[in-house]
């Protein structure tokens, strides 16, 4: 049976966490000067206060088991999008609830959709309220509660397994605790590595933080209307490079690092198969454009390469339309938003580690056809597979094809035409931003109805957790002894 003190209790903490980060944009109004800043404070001070309660009145210091671990993980994703619709809702950024969640949880869940047409016209305090997100959400708002409460001790299993995205829960250390510091730490030091080289490149210091929020976070919120197409070449090169290791194992980062070995990366299975996705996709798009008439030069590699990174990391950042690409450009495009970058990375998406695994399985069988009675274990960079992961994985695919099927007849239903029904539920549950047709890179959000909102907002948040933990609270069984 679940403890609802215990799970209320660490909720509380949870958005004591947010509340803090909330501070963060009042700074920036009182930086710029902005009218935002009192409604802005009263959205931290709410959430400060109701975060204060819960931890108060409910017990936190309990042992935790697995089902208080996924329900805490769940409902704190849930918790941090509702009080992070505040600053949208009091600063009347937005004038509904539904546009307000939808935002927010984008944001959480670095997703980047978003229901604002013009960005630009946004105050400064918002918009680094808006990137914040990202960045709380990319490494994971769980991952970062077990960095920041170092009193969780073995309870910090229980929301780790459940938090981290990918096939496999990857630790850099015996501790849960310290493997959370670890992420975090190369997590933080890469960002602001990023943010340094876009101001050195001329990217004003408010744009460079919010849009190293997005690039690291995988997340795709800019400041500008054009996104990184309002920027230079240069700038645009750096996004690409860093995306491309915002999609890769930070553990794998932190390892490399640490033992000073780029060869730890070309050992890596899963990351050589992830570069050789996003090379062979950018060769198709440069060969197809090249075949509609388009000049062979820097800014068509530099364009394909970009949109290919950004799709198959679920960034979804923009530099051209591709929705008006040649055919097979954009059913690469198509193709990408099925990929998703590496397990333990803040990509969203299926994660090519699971694509890998399906693959080797695949040849296994077509082996075993031949030879009935040969002993052919699945392994992955030398290490046998268990048998539990692979059915995992298999249960995974299952229902990640099935919520896109029954999630696009909704959308369908709903008015919207087969490829934008098709591509808005794809992109959310990929937590990649854009969609195509009515819900391409130029468009937005806005103007579905409410209800396909509040759809939307579901899946990225079926996404970003990996389905299983957010499924498994609608069991009954979940909630009996």
């Amino acid at each position: 049976m679940v403890r609802l003190p215990v799970v209320l209790g660490n909720l509380g903490k949870i958005i004591l966490i947010i509340g803090i980060a909330m501070l963060a944009p009042v700074v920036c109004a009182i930086v710029y000067g902005e009218s935002e800043l009192v409604p802005l404070a009263i959205s931290a001070g709410i959430t400060l206060i109701s975060g204060g309660l819960l931890v108060y009145f409910f017990d936190t210091e309990k042992e935790m088991f697995y089902r208080e671990g996924f329900a805490i993980v769940t409902l704190g994703w849930v918790a941090a999008s509702l009080v992070g619709t505040l600053p949208f809702i009091l600063t009347g950024t937005v004038h509904s609830f539904a546009d307000a969640l939808f935002e927010t949880v984008s944001g959480f869940t670095t997703t980047g959709a978003t229901i604002l047409s013009d960005v630009e016209a946004v105050s400064y305090a918002v918009l680094f309220w808006r990137s914040l997100t990202h960045w709380l959400g990319g490494m994971g708002i769980m991952v970062l509660f077990i960095a920041i409460i170092a009193t969780l001790g073995n309870r910090a299993n229980q929301i780790f397994r459940a938090e981290l995205p990918g096939p496999a829960k990857e630790k850099v250390s015996p501790r849960v605790s310290s493997t959370a510091k670890i992420l975090w730490v190369t997590y933080v030091v890469m960002s602001v590595i990023l943010a340094v080289i876009l101001i050195l490149q001329g990217m004003p210091v408010f744009d460079s933080l919010c849009h190293t929020f997005g690039t690291m976070a995988t997340g795709g919120f800019s400041t500008k209307n054009a996104s990184i197409g309002y920027y230079s070449p240069a700038i645009q090169w750096t996004i690409t490079i860093f995306m491309a290791l915002a999609g890769t194992s930070f553990a794998l980062h932190f390892l490399a690092f640490k033992r000073r070995s780029l060869k730890l990366y070309w050992r890596d299975s899963e990351f050589k198969l992830y570069i050789g996705i996003l090379g062979a996709a950018s060769l198709l798009i440069v060969v197809s454009l090249c075949g509609a008439g388009v000049k062979l030069g820097e800014e068509t590699i530099r364009t394909a390469v970009f949109q290919v990174v950004s799709i198959c990391t679920t960034t979804g950042y923009g530099t051209v339309d591709f929705d008006q690409w040649p055919a097979l450009a954009r059913q690469v495009i198509f193709a990408l938003m099925l990929v998703g970058g590496c397990a333990g990375s803040t990509a969203g998406g299926i994660k090519v580690g699971r694509h890998l695994i399906m693959a080797r399985q695949t040849g296994i069988e077509l082996k075993r056809m031949l030879h009935p009675r040969a002993v052919l274990p699945l392994k992955i960079n030398q290490k046998v597979v268990a048998p539990e992961l692979l059915v995992n994985v298999l249960q995974f695919l299952f229902l990640y094809i099935g919520i896109i099927i029954i999630g696009s007849l909704v959308m369908c239903a709903m008015g919207l035409d087969l490829v934008s029904s098709l591509t808005s539920v794809m992109t959310c549950l990929g937590n990649i931003g854009p969609g195509m047709n009515l819900l391409g890179p130029t468009s937005n959000f806005g103007f579905l109805p409410a209800a396909s909102k509040y759809l939307l907002s579901f899946m990225m948040l079926l996404g970003r957790l990996e389905i299983f933990p957010v499924l498994i609270l609608m069991l009954p069984e979940f909630w009996r002894r």
